[in-house]
């Protein structure tokens, strides 16, 4: 099983991840992880397509969280099995990134890199309300859903995500008996 994940920032996409590589006993790449290996300051794009080219070529499942559409954004469309994008209200992502700001204050979270300390500045907060939802960005997640309509899950609302998780704890339990 390949899974996509998709979404706007603060939606919740790394919490997923971890749900499904453990649900499923698959690898998880954390795009975020990849992005800023090479520190805050001096991004290396050639290494950071290099290491996720080498990851989808080596694991023959995995679960990929991120948008980063220069990290193999097209092949991991193509390859997923299925296409998990969080569609959440960006006040609802201001707030869980409020949450998630407050729950890992001076430190690193797990889907992040070492020595990134989680933030919550006005930069952030102006990308999550606004940067992140440009046209550009819609338009992009509506070609992917149109272009894989078959294999695509738009989650909208914390109803749906619950939903979701039930479903796969579900289909957990029916294969363990």
């Amino acid at each position: 099983m390949k899974i996509a994940l998709i979404g706007y920032s603060g939606c919740g996409k790394s919490t997923l991840a971890k749900f499904l590589g453990e649900s499923y006993g698959i690898p998880v790449l954390y795009l975020d992880q990849i992005h800023w290996l090479s520190g805050w300051e001096e991004q290396e794009p050639q290494k950071e397509q290099a290491a996720v080219k080498e990851f989808m070529d080596r694991t023959p499942q995995w679960v990929i969280d991120g948008n980063y559409t220069s990290l193999e954004y097209e092949r991991r469309m193509e390859e997923a099995d299925r296409i998990l994008f969080l569609n959440f209200n960006r006040f609802v992502c201001l707030f869980r990134a409020g949450k998630r700001f407050l729950a890992n204050r001076g430190r690193a979270r797990e889907s992040m890199t070492k020595g990134c300390e989680e933030k919550l500045d006005w930069e952030f907060i102006w990308w999550i309300l606004h940067d992140g939802r440009t046209k550009k960005q819609r338009d992009r997640y509506a070609q992917v859903s149109g272009r894989y309509p078959e294999k695509t899950v738009i989650i909208k609302n914390q109803k749906e995500l619950d939903a979701f998780y039930h479903k796969v704890k579900q289909e957990r339990e029916e294969k363990q008996c």
